[in-house]
């Protein structure tokens, strides 16, 4: 397999940056090719504007419509080198590992803004399918791709657990899981959480990088997150979940089909040319 591993930590010799040493290693010891971005290494931009665009502005305006503009500088090539670099590297891989520290409950603007600036329109999101319909939430220009985090918290697991006051993990994380990495098509894996990680000592380490070793000897085989496809029957035209599904709840648990789950129909294989339903495979 080929993995790009996306680290954002400020000190390399940090926790963060042993582990990432370790996980390296065994991904050379399992047989996979893998590239790294060390942002803070790169000294990577982490804010958008108009440079990005190199003159390509909004479609007939004289202000900067971003999300026109970094379509047409991508498909007019004219986007930066810096930027065009990381689009390669994704391309290149079969799996994206984004490895950083949680900082306010999220990832450091350094990785914030690659995402920002890496994952534009008409690369990563704003596609359509032969039906006319957008491409998002199981589909999209990262389909095929699986995705991981690899994350640290101060912060003990009970106070990340299903009624801890920091809020449960998984949700805690979901604008990446679901809002990034689903929405683009990359099929999310359960992240990689180190707890307590101000007071790791060099026992903790082991039992880390242990458990790390194992997560990323599972990368082909792991179940990602089970969450529901935009384009399938899960949703209504106003994209909101069906009645009969997750009943009574409401919350982002709910976009996360129920275990045994079956018959919901992938988006591409919902239905045919004249609105008959046609087979398709289950979504768990």
């Amino acid at each position: 397999m080929k993995i790009l591993w996306v680290f954002a930590h400020p000190e390399r010799r940090s926790l963060n940056g042993s582990l990432m040493d370790e996980g390296l290693e065994q991904l050379t010891e399992l047989g996979h090719d893998y590239r790294v971005s060390d942002l803070y290494a790169m000294d990577f931009k982490p804010v958008v504007d108009a440079a990005d665009f190199r003159g390509v502005g909004g479609a007939g305006c004289d202000r900067l419509f971003v999300g026109d503009a970094q379509e047409r500088a991508y498909q007019e090539q004219r986007l930066g080198a810096d930027v065009r670099g990381e689009q390669e590297k994704i391309e290149w891989a079969d799996v994206l590992v984004f490895h950083f520290p949680l900082w306010w409950f999220g990832p450091p603007a350094i990785l914030k803004g690659w995402f920002d600036r890496v994952l534009v329109q008409g690369f990563a999101f704003g596609l359509k399918d032969e039906r006319g319909r957008t491409r998002r939430y199981g589909d999209g220009g990262l389909v095929g791709k699986r995705a991981l985090i690899v994350t640290s918290v101060g912060a003990r697991e009970s106070g990340f657990g299903p009624r801890g006051v920091h809020g449960q993990a998984e949700e805690v994380l979901f604008p990446l899981l679901h809002g990034t990495f689903w929405y683009t098509g990359a099929a999310a894996l359960p992240p990689f959480v180190v707890y307590g990680a101000d007071r790791a000592g060099s026992a903790e380490f082991d039992v880390h990088a242990a458990e790390l070793r194992k997560r990323l000897s599972e990368l082909d085989t792991a179940e990602p997150l089970a969450y529901r496809h935009e384009n399938s029957a899960d949703y209504d035209d106003d994209l909101v979940l069906s009645p009969e599904l997750a009943s009574g709840r409401a919350g982002l648990g709910v976009h996360r089909a129920e275990p045994g789950a079956h018959g919901r129909l992938e988006p591409a294989e919902a239905k045919d040319g004249t609105g008959a339903r046609i087979p398709g495979r289950p979504v768990g």
